[in-house]
């Protein structure tokens, strides 16, 4: 794939970044006012689910599809994830592969967790990975800007 063809792939997956981004934060808010507590009700479940899957989808569309095709119009070859990782952190691509290997993790965990009280254990970390996952979506986008592959939305 050609480099236009990859920013203007680029600019739609940010785009979409942005979106999950703006109903993750929304739900985190929502999250930390329910608290902490030994029963909870239905809807207070469901904001934990609501919140447990748009920290997937956040993950994803940026670990996923933004950094993969940051990484092509770098004209990086393929390596395995943990490698990306380490090596998006030296390019300055990302602040910490560590959160980012941890935020996986994590989102894994979740994907295969079919109990509704586990996740209610998992939400104080989908929360601080959340917001750690934020700080790397950042330091990517100050990276894109540096080398004016920022893309703006029209």
């Amino acid at each position: 794939m050609n480099d236009e063809l990859n920013k203007k792939l680029l600019k739609e997956e940010l785009h979409f970044l942005e979106l999950s981004i703006d109903t993750f934060l929304l739900s985190i808010e929502k999250c930390k006012l329910i608290g902490k507590k030994d029963l909870y009700s239905f809807e207070e479940m469901e904001s934990f689910d609501s919140l447990t899957s748009k920290f997937n989808r956040t993950s994803d569309i940026y670990i996923q599809k933004v950094l993969r095709t940051v990484w092509s119009l770098l004209h990086e070859s393929f390596v395995p994830f943990i490698d990306f990782m380490n090596q998006g952190e030296k390019l300055g691509l990302i602040n910490n592969a560590d959160i980012l290997i941890a935020a996986r993790d994590l989102r894994n965990q979740i994907a295969h967790e079919y109990l509704p009280e586990a996740i209610t254990e998992l939400v104080p970390d989908v929360i601080e990975f959340g917001l750690l996952l934020i700080k790397n979506i950042e330091t990517t986008k100050s990276f894109l800007h540096d080398r004016q592959w920022e893309v703006k939305n029209s």
